[in-house]
């Protein structure tokens, strides 16, 4: 079964669209955990079982955990979850985007050294830098189309013969890239209108929604405009509301309540 297929399975068994980003900052810890040697892990691992079964996928920050020379404890943390929570699948959060053989190395390092089932990347240099991700059939790719940041417009929002860039990269991966069948967008929560757009051009093709919770998103909006017919195809993503719902001892169990709040908001738009 690819990535599809083991999301979709997820989001039927724990009745969710939920994403949880794992995004670690030990500043933000609680104070028990400030300072021990295997802070990362220990806190992600928390997080990952208290919420397991409340969402269809996790969304490690790959940035947020090289930063700390956490590299390692990525990996354990994946394998962590494929072990003790085989059914919900992981997205690596990278946005990689190169070309020739780095790309090819930038696809085994998230697929073979991280095994992660999907990987987040980046369409601006075009079909060849994606192509050793897309080869990867039984593996998810998740091309940036629309994000969530106010700069994003800067290039994304602009003419490409009679229609914004991010709306051509929509119908480019729909039409072109997605032969095996293992694709899907990134359209941040911000722009409701935008992600209707996107799910108008791209049928019943994943999308992943980041900007709930901290950065202010509205649930309903994410649910009327990106939804498809089924009232699915929406992994909607949320850290740090998540995350860091508590800085005390309790903090897993705070993430936990917070998820699961989401969790029913979102089911309750569907």
């Amino acid at each position: 079964m690819n990535f599809i297929g083991i999301l979709k399975r997820a989001q039927h068994k724990n009745i969710s669209l939920v994403c949880v980003g794992l995004d670690p900052e030990p500043a933000k810890f609680p104070a028990h955990l400030q300072g021990r040697p295997d802070a990362v892990f220990e806190f992600c691992r928390a997080i990952v079982d208290a919420t397991a079964d409340l969402v269809c996928c996790f969304k490690p920050q790959f940035a947020h955990f090289a930063a700390l020379r956490a590299e390692d404890a990525l990996e354990r943390l994946i394998a962590h979850i494929h072990a003790e929570h085989p059914d919900i699948p992981v997205i690596l959060d990278a946005k990689r985007g190169d070309i020739g053989s780095t790309a090819q190395h930038y696809a085994a390092e998230a697929f073979d050294r991280h095994k992660a089932d999907a990987v987040t990347v980046n369409p601006y240099l075009g079909r060849d830098s994606v192509q050793p991700f897309l080869d990867r059939a039984d593996k998810g790719v998740i091309v940036l189309c629309r994000t969530s940041n106010p700069g994003g417009a800067d290039f994304q929002a602009l003419d490409c013969g009679g229609a914004p860039l991010y709306l051509r990269v929509a119908q480019k991966v729909a039409r072109d890239w997605n032969a095996n069948g293992n694709c899907a967008l990134v359209v941040g929560a911000t722009w409701p209108d935008e992600l209707r757009q996107v799910r108008e051009a791209v049928g019943d093709m994943p999308i992943l929604v980041p900007g709930v919770g901290a950065q202010g998103g509205d649930v309903q909006a994410v649910v009327r405009n990106g939804a498809n017919a089924q009232g699915a195809g929406l992994i909607i993503s949320s850290s740090r509301a998540i995350l860091y719902a508590s800085s005390a001892e309790d903090f897993a169990q705070a993430a936990r309540r917070e998820a699961c709040k989401l969790r029913d908001e979102i089911n309750r738009w569907r």
